[in-house]
C-alpha cells in the first residue's frame, strides 16, 4: 500500500513552520522528511533531526549517485531531500511530508505527479510584513528582501491543490487536517486499505 505525498509550501512568515509542527503532533501517521544540508548545525540542531548535516563532497556524491528527489543551493550551501528514504517510507504505507519551496515542489511532482500540494498564505501583504518584522532579529533591508521574495514566491500558489489561509492558527490548523483526513478517504487510498472489504462488496 502507498502512502501519501504531501507537499507544504508558504512565504517566510505565514506560519508554515509552526502549523506542520502541530499537525505532526496530531497526527502520527505523517512523518517529516528531514533534508539533506551542507551548512553548519546552528545552536540546538540536532543531526538527523533539524537536518542530516553531511560535507560538500558526500552531498555531491548523493547528487551524482541520484540519491535526491530534489535539490538546490541556496547562499553558498546545498540542500536536498532524499529520494530513496521517501520512497521507502511511502512503499510502507506512510505518509510523507515535505517542507519546500515552490521551485522543490516543481521537481518533486515531476517524480511523484500525484504528491498532494498545499500552499500556505498570510491574510495580507501587511501582516506579513508585521510579522517579520516582529520577529526582531532581521534588519529593514533584510526584511525588504524577504517581503520580495514572498511576493515572488505567492505568485505561484496556482500550482498547488490546496491554499490555507493562516489569519487564525487553530482554524488553519484544522484545514491543514482536513487535507490530509480527506486525501485519506479517497477512492483509490481506501480501495488499497480496505482491499479485502472492497472484494466481498461486489
Amino acid at each position: 500500500m502507498a502512502g501519501h505525498l504531501y507537499i507544504v509550501t508558504a512565504p517566510s512568515g505565514a506560519g508554515k513552520t509552526t502549523l506542520v509542527r502541530l499537525l505532526l503532533e496530531r497526527d502520527q501517521g505523517i512523518r517529516l522528511s528531514v533534508s539533506h544540508t551542507t551548512r553548519a548545525p546552528r545552536a540546538g540542531e540536532e543531526n538527523g533531526i533539524a537536518y542530516h548535516f553531511v560535507d560538500e563532497a558526500a552531498f555531491l556524491e548523493m547528487i551524482r549517485s541520484n540519491d535526491f528527489l530534489e535539490w538546490a543551493e541556496v547562499h553558498g550551501n546545498y540542500y536536498g531531500t532524499s529520494r530513496r528514504w521517501i520512497e521507502a517510507e511511502m512503499a510502507a504505507g506512510r505518509d510523507v511530508l515535505l517542507e519546500i519551496d515552490w521551485q522543490g515542489a516543481q521537481q518533486v511532482r515531476q517524480v511523484f505527479p500525484a504528491a498532494i500540494g498545499i500552499f500556505i498564505l498570510p491574510p495580507s501583504i501587511g501582516e506579513l510584513e508585521r510579522r517579520l518584522s516582529g520577529r526582531g532579529t532581521d534588519s529593514a533591508a533584510t526584511i525588504a528582501r524577504r517581503m520580495a521574495a514572498a511576493r515572488d514566491e505567492m505568485r505561484h500558489v496556482g500550482e498547488f491543490d490546496y491554499v490555507i489561509i493562516n489569519d487564525d492558527l487553530q482554524q488553519a490548523l484544522e484545514d491543514l487536517r482536513s487535507v490530509t483526513r480527506a486525501s485519506r478517504l479517497a477512492y483509490r487510498a481506501q480501495a488499497r486499505r480496505h482491499a479485502a472489504l472492497f472484494a466481498t462488496l461486489f
